[in-house]
């Protein structure tokens, strides 16, 4: 079982799944979805899912939130990336996604209940833990990167960095984030 980071073999770790988040924020507030299913189910988090064979992440997030909200995201960008590893062996890979506006109107589906929020009032105790630490990237359109271990919905252990571009696959030392031991 993996106690730390440094403990995972990150050179050749490889996701088992490949994932997508989106929110879309909107004249100071942002679009979360009470899960009602899946990993993760019971807390707040953004629409979002796994990719399906040959799609791209962008047009996974678009998809995943057309189906769990039944809204058409617009102005969609790339935020960042977040590896995570769960002690039980799940490897997770998600890409996030921002948008600037949207078209339909949010509907609970079986997926996920809508939830419109003050960006100053983001109910992160009802979150994933990671979210606390990269969602002020997401707010202010910086890219991050992040890695995170996991032992169930408990947060062990994690890296976080600034990225200057999707391309940028090293993250300095001097800028990343760690939690505290």
């Amino acid at each position: 079982m993996f106690k730390r980071l440094k403990d995972i073999n990150w050179e050749n770790w490889k996701p088992e799944q490949r994932a997508t988040l989106l929110f879309v924020i909107k004249n100071g507030r942002i679009l979360l979805i009470h899960k009602k299913r899946g990993l993760g189910a019971g807390k707040i988090n953004g629409p979002g899912g796994r990719l399906d064979a040959g799609e791209s992440p962008r047009q996974a997030a678009i998809r995943e939130t057309q189906e769990e909200l039944g809204i058409n995201p617009i102005g969609v960008t790339f935020s960042g990336e977040l590896s995570f590893q769960f002690c039980d062996g799940l490897a997770l890979h998600v890409t996030v996604f921002r948008a600037s506006d949207f078209t339909g109107m949010p509907r609970e589906t079986e997926e996920a209940k809508p939830l419109w929020v003050p960006l100053n009032e983001i109910p992160f105790d009802r979150m994933w833990a990671d979210d606390y630490f990269w969602f002020p990237y997401l707010l202010i359109q910086k890219q991050f990167r992040g890695r995170f271990l996991f032992d169930q919905d408990t947060m062990i252990d994690f890296e976080l960095a600034e990225t200057r571009d999707r391309d940028s696959r090293e993250a300095k030392s001097n800028q990343m984030l760690s939690k505290p031991r």
